[in-house]
């Protein structure tokens, strides 16, 4: 019988939960048999999203915003065993992976921290399964980045034989994984690139009070501005080599204001440019740590950006770019998918990392159960 596993993902994007109930076949490859969603009640989101950010009375806040997330991905999973005809008895253990607020890895004398917002005994406690959390400090203890920890996912989900794949997630950051050919040479490599929605749903938002730009239509009407793009791409982040990740510590509004000059007065511009700003950073990456690919799957969020995938493709002639779905995943329930992958991997005591791709001393089991 398939082991059942549920996989709850709330990334940097902040527009709310995506939740996946996944069976395993004994060779360990997951088939997704239900997806739900659920967004952030308004409170929630402004809260999260202040939390990025040093403030007032942060310990007790996060500790609220924790139980009130927690409160999102239950109704997520009620969803997903309703939808299933199934009972929590029928789950083996929950990968829920948290709302990261901090990203500060090997900042601190070489040790920093990653911080994701939750509150997994309670989860335990309200859903009567096992939940598996934490996943990213593991990583990070063992001089790792804790991020990202999607390549070994990926690996299993979309790695070929025949040929290199580039498997590219579009979230709040973009982050690339790089899948060798089988018998080539060269490790899985994963790394995050930079800003992907964060900064362009944060501009839409400001200036057209949408969430975020439907179809990349607005950054479509806009000119790329080259002073301003190349302005952004002075960040030394974009130079760094791997192991690398980034988050909102890096890639906030304020980064944005002081780069903006001059340009703010043409906003569909800007988004124009924070459009390009993220398909040429991931272009370059693909270029340069991935050349040997033939194919680039994207995922995520951006996956349905049309003016975004049209830029990547224009940036990486050769290279078929296609969506996630067109090999079996839709875009919006792979990062789910992972945690509910990793949360498996941890029941079972087998590691999560891979450490070519977060510069971990060793791969390692991620993550802690909190029985039901």
């Amino acid at each position: 019988m398939a082991e059942r596993f549920i996989g709850l993902m709330s990334g940097t994007s902040l527009d709310g939960v995506d939740g996946v109930l996944a069976a395993f076949s004994d060779a360990g490859r997951p088939t997704v048999v239900g997806h739900a969603t659920a967004d952030f009640p308004p409170a929630l989101r402004a809260e999260l999203l202040a939390l990025n950010t040093a403030g007032d009375n942060e310990l007790h806040r996060a500790a609220l915003a924790a139980n009130g997330l927690v409160g999102v991905y239950a109704g997520v999973i009620r969803q997903l065993l309703a939808d299933a005809g199934l009972v929590a008895a029928d789950i083996t253990a929950i990968g829920a992976h948290g709302q990261t607020v901090r990203h500060r890895p090997g900042e601190f004398d070489g040790l920093g921290y990653t911080l994701q917002l939750d509150n997994p005994a309670l989860l335990a406690e309200l859903a009567g399964i096992d939940v598996v959390a934490d996943f990213r400090r593991r990583d990070v203890a063992a001089g790792g980045q804790g991020a990202p920890l999607v390549p070994a996912f990926h690996r299993a989900v979309f790695g070929r034989a025949d040929h290199t794949v580039g498997v590219l997630n579009l979230g709040g950051i973009a982050n690339l994984s790089v899948l060798p050919a089988a018998g080539a040479q060269g490790p899985v490599l994963g790394f995050d690139c930079g800003p992907a929605n964060a900064l362009m749903d944060h501009w839409c938002q400001t200036h057209t009070g949408q969430p975020f730009d439907a179809g990349g239509r607005w950054a479509a009407s806009g000119q790329v501005r080259p002073a301003l793009l190349a302005r952004m791409r002075a960040d030394p982040f974009f130079a760094k080599a791997p192991p690398k990740s980034t988050g909102r510590d890096l890639f906030h509004p304020t980064w944005l204001a002081a780069r903006l000059g001059d340009d703010a007065s043409a906003p569909a511009d800007v988004q124009a440019t924070l459009c390009e700003l993220t398909a040429a950073a991931c272009a370059d990456d693909l270029r340069r740590y991935g050349a040997a690919a033939q194919e680039l799957v994207v995922c995520g969020g951006g996956a349905l950006n049309t003016h975004l995938m049209q830029r990547l493709a224009a940036l990486l002639p050769g290279v078929q770019v296609m969506s996630s779905a067109e090999r079996g995943l839709p875009p919006q329930q792979v990062e789910a998918a992972a945690f509910a992958w990793l949360a498996r991997a941890t029941v079972r005591r087998e590691p999560g990392n891979l450490a070519s791709a977060t510069g971990a001393r060793g791969e390692r089991v991620l993550g802690a159960l909190y029985p039901a």
